[in-house]
């Protein structure tokens, strides 16, 4: 029996909510994974789609392939009710952490975590990922900038897990490119900074646009219609034999 996916820890909420439940089965059905869906004011409206295979890498090919798919159930189903414009994209080298096998699969590399819920007094933090527990119920992190008497280590419940994605570092970038799932850097761009790399590879994106409802088109201030003519010779001349009797009525003063 097939292994059902792994579920995402992060929940979106309102419009972008129901777009991740339009999408996600497909998605799923398609071989890769959801990763986030966010709605924003771009370009009016973008709805942002991120996507990935298993194994975390995601080409412009991919993006195509899930954009063509998803763009005929969204327009069916039309979870945003308004006109947008629809991006399918990789997660990128800073990629958001939705599942435990993220936080499994770049352990040791520095990520910012916000939670839900207040733990010891604190929603955010900034470390490096250790080991989740075996259950998957929480990831340590250590904390390498902690004032004197707080701890050093702290174990993050992923139940109350709001956001997080990795810290952009040049060791990040490496071993991103090393995997294949951050786009390929030239040679001569091995000494740039990490915001540079990051401005120099963007991620994999489609634009499609969204299905424009058509307007209503208002009725314009025109002229009375015409009363219809007659077309066969015996209606015309009834209507010519109507039109005398009237006038010859109105003017001998019988017609009031």
């Amino acid at each position: 029996m097939a292994e059902a996916p792994e579920k995402r820890l992060v929940s979106e909420n309102g419009v972008a909510l129901r777009v991740a439940q339009v999408v996600e089965g497909p998605i799923e059905g398609l071989g890769y994974q959801l990763v986030r869906v966010k709605v924003s004011g771009t370009n009016g409206c973008t709805v942002q789609i991120m996507a990935e295979r298993p194994d975390g890498s995601m080409t412009v090919e991919d993006c195509e392939a899930v954009s063509r798919a998803l763009s005929p159930i969204l327009d069916l189903d039309d979870p945003v009710g308004r006109p947008y414009h629809l991006e399918i994209s990789s997660p990128g080298i800073d990629r958001p952490l939705v599942r435990v096998s993220d936080f499994v699969r770049w352990v040791g590399y520095e990520a910012k975590i916000e939670l839900a819920v207040p733990l010891d007094g604190r929603k955010r933090f900034r470390g490096i990922i250790d080991t989740p527990s075996p259950d998957g119920r929480t990831v340590p992190v250590d904390l390498p900038d902690v004032k004197e008497g707080l701890p050093s280590r702290i174990d993050v419940p992923l139940r109350d897990l709001a956001e997080a994605h990795l810290v952009l570092t040049d060791d990040l970038i490496r071993e991103s490119l090393r995997r294949g799932s951050a786009p390929p850097q030239d040679d001569e761009d091995e000494d740039l900074e990490p915001d540079q790399v990051e401005a120099d590879a963007p991620h994999a994106v489609r634009l499609v646009p969204a299905p424009q409802r058509p307007k209503l088109k208002e009725a314009k201030p025109g002229k009375a219609k015409k009363a219809p003519q007659p077309k066969t010779p015996e209606q015309k001349e009834k209507a010519k034999s109507a039109v005398t009797k009237a006038v010859r009525l109105k003017d001998s003063g019988k017609l009031h």
